[in-house]
Protein backbone atom coordinates (compact mmCIF):
# COMPACT_ATOMS: atom_id res chain seq x y z
CA UNK A 1 0.00 0.00 0.00
CA UNK A 2 2.73 2.59 1.17
CA UNK A 3 4.49 1.66 -2.48
CA UNK A 4 1.51 2.56 -4.30
CA UNK A 5 1.00 5.47 -2.57
CA UNK A 6 4.37 6.92 -3.08
CA UNK A 7 3.97 5.39 -6.94
CA UNK A 8 1.11 8.39 -7.01
CA UNK A 9 2.78 10.94 -5.39
CA UNK A 10 5.98 10.52 -7.80
CA UNK A 11 3.78 10.87 -10.34
CA UNK A 12 2.01 14.00 -9.42
CA UNK A 13 5.50 15.57 -8.73
CA UNK A 14 6.68 14.32 -11.92
CA UNK A 15 3.63 16.13 -13.72
CA UNK A 16 3.52 19.11 -11.76
CA UNK A 17 7.47 19.04 -12.91
CA UNK A 18 6.06 18.72 -16.63
CA UNK A 19 3.81 21.30 -16.47
CA UNK A 20 6.05 23.65 -14.92
CA UNK A 21 8.71 23.08 -17.48
CA UNK A 22 6.36 23.58 -20.31
CA UNK A 23 4.98 26.70 -18.60
CA UNK A 24 8.14 27.97 -18.32
CA UNK A 25 10.24 27.40 -22.01
CA UNK A 26 6.44 28.35 -23.30
CA UNK A 27 6.60 31.70 -21.75
CA UNK A 28 10.18 32.26 -22.56
CA UNK A 29 9.77 31.68 -26.07
CA UNK A 30 6.33 33.62 -26.36
CA UNK A 31 4.88 29.94 -27.54
CA UNK A 32 1.09 31.10 -28.79
CA UNK A 33 -0.62 28.31 -27.15
CA UNK A 34 1.28 29.08 -23.84
CA UNK A 35 0.55 32.29 -24.06
CA UNK A 36 -2.40 32.60 -24.79
CA UNK A 37 -3.82 29.78 -22.11
CA UNK A 38 -1.87 32.02 -19.30
CA UNK A 39 -3.15 35.25 -20.33
CA UNK A 40 -6.92 33.85 -20.83
CA UNK A 41 -6.41 32.04 -17.19
CA UNK A 42 -5.03 35.54 -15.85
CA UNK A 43 -7.70 37.72 -17.19
CA UNK A 44 -10.16 35.23 -15.49
CA UNK A 45 -8.76 34.53 -11.88
CA UNK A 46 -5.47 36.27 -11.18
CA UNK A 47 -6.64 39.93 -12.69
CA UNK A 48 -10.54 40.41 -10.64
CA UNK A 49 -8.44 39.22 -7.49
CA UNK A 50 -5.25 42.12 -8.29
CA UNK A 51 -8.19 44.45 -9.20
CA UNK A 52 -9.30 44.85 -5.69
CA UNK A 53 -6.82 46.29 -4.24
CA UNK A 54 -4.96 47.47 -7.69
CA UNK A 55 -3.44 51.57 -7.43
CA UNK A 56 -3.74 51.64 -3.73
CA UNK A 57 -0.97 52.55 -1.31
CA UNK A 58 1.45 49.50 -0.90
CA UNK A 59 -0.79 47.32 -3.41
CA UNK A 60 1.43 44.79 -5.71
CA UNK A 61 -0.20 45.99 -8.62
CA UNK A 62 -1.26 49.13 -10.19
CA UNK A 63 -4.21 49.81 -12.91
CA UNK A 64 -4.17 51.48 -15.85
CA UNK A 65 -7.53 52.61 -17.27
CA UNK A 66 -7.64 52.38 -21.10
CA UNK A 67 -10.35 53.10 -23.82
CA UNK A 68 -11.58 50.13 -25.80
CA UNK A 69 -10.50 50.48 -29.58
CA UNK A 70 -13.69 50.20 -31.05
CA UNK A 71 -16.05 49.70 -28.04
CA UNK A 72 -15.03 52.73 -26.59
CA UNK A 73 -15.72 51.00 -23.54
CA UNK A 74 -13.37 51.72 -20.43
CA UNK A 75 -11.56 49.15 -18.81
CA UNK A 76 -9.27 49.02 -16.07
CA UNK A 77 -5.85 46.24 -15.98
CA UNK A 78 -3.75 45.46 -13.23
CA UNK A 79 0.07 46.08 -13.96
CA UNK A 80 3.47 46.25 -12.55
CA UNK A 81 4.69 49.33 -13.30
CA UNK A 82 8.58 50.71 -12.76
CA UNK A 83 8.61 54.58 -11.76
CA UNK A 84 10.88 55.97 -14.81
CA UNK A 85 12.31 59.97 -14.77
CA UNK A 86 9.44 61.14 -16.74
CA UNK A 87 6.66 58.91 -16.67
CA UNK A 88 6.80 54.76 -16.24
CA UNK A 89 7.46 51.58 -17.69
CA UNK A 90 5.98 48.42 -18.02
CA UNK A 91 7.35 44.80 -18.85
CA UNK A 92 5.40 43.00 -21.39
CA UNK A 93 5.40 40.09 -20.15
CA UNK A 94 2.99 38.43 -23.25
CA UNK A 95 4.52 40.39 -26.21
CA UNK A 96 2.52 43.18 -28.09
CA UNK A 97 -0.66 40.94 -27.85
CA UNK A 98 -2.61 41.72 -24.94
CA UNK A 99 -5.97 44.10 -25.36
CA UNK A 100 -4.96 46.70 -22.67
CA UNK A 101 -1.49 47.27 -24.42
CA UNK A 102 -3.42 48.08 -28.31
CA UNK A 103 -5.80 50.35 -26.63
CA UNK A 104 -3.36 52.63 -24.97
CA UNK A 105 -1.15 52.45 -28.58
CA UNK A 106 -4.19 53.30 -30.51
CA UNK A 107 -5.58 55.85 -27.74
CA UNK A 108 -1.79 57.21 -27.49
CA UNK A 109 -2.83 57.98 -23.61
CA UNK A 110 -4.04 56.51 -20.43
CA UNK A 111 -4.81 57.05 -16.74
CA UNK A 112 -2.37 55.21 -14.46
CA UNK A 113 -3.74 54.83 -11.07
CA UNK A 114 -0.39 54.21 -8.62
CA UNK A 115 0.63 53.99 -4.80
CA UNK A 116 -3.21 55.65 -4.64
CA UNK A 117 -2.51 58.59 -7.01
CA UNK A 118 -3.85 58.81 -11.01
CA UNK A 119 -1.56 59.97 -13.61
CA UNK A 120 -2.39 60.88 -16.95
CA UNK A 121 0.21 59.47 -19.29
CA UNK A 122 0.34 59.37 -22.70
CA UNK A 123 3.30 59.09 -25.69
CA UNK A 124 3.34 55.33 -25.43
CA UNK A 125 6.33 53.94 -27.19
CA UNK A 126 7.62 50.14 -27.12
CA UNK A 127 11.25 49.94 -26.15
CA UNK A 128 14.11 47.54 -25.78
CA UNK A 129 15.01 46.05 -22.10
CA UNK A 130 18.18 47.43 -22.48
CA UNK A 131 16.62 50.87 -22.32
CA UNK A 132 14.47 49.80 -19.15
CA UNK A 133 16.33 47.90 -16.83
CA UNK A 134 18.25 50.27 -15.28
CA UNK A 135 15.01 51.66 -13.44
CA UNK A 136 13.73 47.92 -12.58
CA UNK A 137 15.38 46.54 -9.25
CA UNK A 138 17.57 44.12 -9.05
CA UNK A 139 15.24 41.25 -8.11
CA UNK A 140 12.31 42.16 -10.29
CA UNK A 141 15.13 42.12 -13.01
CA UNK A 142 15.89 38.15 -12.32
CA UNK A 143 12.28 37.93 -12.72
CA UNK A 144 11.79 39.57 -16.05
CA UNK A 145 15.04 37.61 -17.20
CA UNK A 146 13.49 34.13 -15.95
CA UNK A 147 10.45 34.70 -18.80
CA UNK A 148 12.65 36.37 -21.67
CA UNK A 149 10.71 40.01 -21.11
CA UNK A 150 12.64 41.90 -23.71
CA UNK A 151 9.98 44.20 -24.45
CA UNK A 152 8.64 47.38 -21.96
CA UNK A 153 5.89 50.02 -22.99
CA UNK A 154 7.23 53.33 -22.28
CA UNK A 155 4.52 56.35 -21.00
CA UNK A 156 5.38 60.04 -20.11
CA UNK A 157 2.73 61.56 -17.63
CA UNK A 158 1.38 64.69 -19.12
CA UNK A 159 1.64 66.79 -15.90
CA UNK A 160 4.31 65.54 -13.47
CA UNK A 161 2.70 68.69 -11.11
CA UNK A 162 -0.77 67.53 -11.47
CA UNK A 163 -1.98 65.09 -9.12
CA UNK A 164 -5.08 63.66 -9.50
CA UNK A 165 -7.88 61.81 -7.03
CA UNK A 166 -7.48 58.56 -6.86
CA UNK A 167 -10.36 56.50 -9.32
CA UNK A 168 -12.74 54.65 -7.46
CA UNK A 169 -14.21 51.89 -9.33
CA UNK A 170 -17.89 50.85 -8.61
CA UNK A 171 -18.93 48.24 -6.17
Amino acid sequence: MWRRIAQIVGGLLFVLGALSAVFLVGMRTKYTPVVTRVRRFNRAVTNPQAMKTAGQPGAMAASIEHVGRTSGTIYRTPISPVVADDGFIIPLPYGLSPDWLKNVIAAGSAIIVYEGVTYSVSDPKIIPSSAALDYVPAAEQRALRAFAVDQFLRLRREDSEEVHEPIVDSP
